[in-house]
């Protein structure tokens, strides 16, 4: 299995409103930390999360977490 692409070395900090979304798994989607798509044709999968209440959240941009989509710190060894 191929290595995602780092899209960033820091996590994305965002409040997002409740509902459902697609971080990306495989770094290379222009709309990150979201999938558009772009991981068509590789091993990745974009991880679903849910939100019931509006939330501040830390995503990973490495690509690398442990515990996706949240950010773990795994950027801090890249």
């Amino acid at each position: 299995m191929t290595e995602a692409v780092i899209a960033q070395k820091f996590p994305y900090l965002l409040e997002l409103e409740p509902g459902q979304y697609w971080w990306c798994a495989c770094g290379r989607s222009a709309k990150q930390p979201f999938c558009d798509g772009s991981h068509k044709g590789t091993d990745f999968t974009p991880v679903a999360f849910s939100l019931t209440e509006k939330t501040e959240v830390a995503l990973c941009g490495c690509k690398r977490a442990l515990t996706p989509p949240y950010c773990d710190g795994q950027h801090k060894k890249i």
